[in-house]
């Protein structure tokens, strides 16, 4: 399978977009006062508490891969807990690829090459090199604080004129999830020196450590970004939601960003969205074609 091919793949999972034309005008916000951990889950639960069922968008998508980058044009249709189906069409306007991931499986259809691929998602990920998460996938469309248990304990700070949420591990386990990510952003931080860091994981993996931070608007309590740490498995997903619509879409991301990595592989998308609509049935068909035949 070419690069091409294995870019369509990972669309599925791989969301944000954006270019600027002109840097803002920067805002000075007053000291955000402090608030205890427990007044910000139960303010950002209420600030998240639309469940939608149906979810459909059209989205420009660029995406950057270990081989090189595309950008391209695709439909998005999802349907909660059940199946996220994506079809990716080109300035041409004819489909090229077609994709349907579940909870456990993925399907693609390479329509350039008449190729197909069909297998759980831990067969995705040995094909593909990134495992594919229809959760992850369907709770960043909608804008969700990924993972968030509000009955768990977490830490309470304040970064950037935004709050901060961290799952309660040890604080070297927050500094090695950091320096394992992409982009590190814990203030005066000063990276751990690689032994150190190494003896960090280890003890993370007795204890099957993840690391959880959300950053939380200080006036509406939407999440700004999730980043979630595996320290055990040497992998990342960074969601920032850039853009968030008006009041007539729920205030649902119109401007996404996620990068994935797994161990020193890495990938980030971009996806712009637009007609944003929440109503249902969708049709999600997918028929591999007699000729199509499997991607080596």
């Amino acid at each position: 399978m070419n690069g091409g091919s294995i870019a369509l793949a990972l669309s599925a999972l791989l969301l944000a977009a954006g270019c600027k034309s002109r840097k803002p005008i920067p805002i000075l916000r007053p000291e955000l006062p402090a608030r205890s951990a427990e007044k910000l889950i139960e303010r950002v639960t209420a600030a998240h508490a639309d469940t939608f069922r149906y979810y459909s968008a059209k989205a420009g998508v660029d995406i950057e891969l270990p081989d090189g980058g595309k950008s391209f044009k695709a439909q998005i249709r999802s349907v909660r807990d059940s199946a996220a189906w994506i079809s990716v069409v080109p300035a041409l306007g004819i489909e090229v690829a077609r994709i349907l991931l579940t909870s456990d499986s993925l399907k693609l259809m390479d329509k350039l090459h008449d190729e197909y691929f069909v297998g759980d998602t831990g067969t995705a990920k040995a094909r593909f090199g990134l495992q594919p998460s229809l959760d992850l996938f369907q709770q960043a469309l909608l804008g969700k604080p990924i993972g968030l248990v509000p009955s768990e304990k977490y830490r309470s700070d304040r970064e950037d004129g935004q709050y901060v949420l961290t799952s309660r591990e040890k604080r070297r386990f927050i500094r090695a999830a950091e320096d394992i990510s992409p982009g590190d952003t814990l203030a005066h931080d000063r990276d751990m020196k690689e032994k150190r860091l190494e003896r960090t994981l280890r003890k993370a993996e007795e204890k099957e450590a993840i690391v959880l931070r959300y950053w939380i608007e200080p006036d509406s309590f939407l999440v700004s970004r999730v980043q979630i740490a595996d320290l055990v498995r040497d992998q990342t997903a960074d969601v920032r939601y850039e853009e968030r619509g008006d009041a007539s879409i729920h205030h649902l991301p119109t401007r996404i960003r996620i990068t994935l990595r797994d161990g020193e592989r890495q990938a980030t998308g971009l996806l712009d969205l637009s007609r944003v609509e929440l109503e249902g049935p969708l049709q999600m068909s997918f028929r591999i074609p007699e000729k199509f035949t499997p991607m080596p």
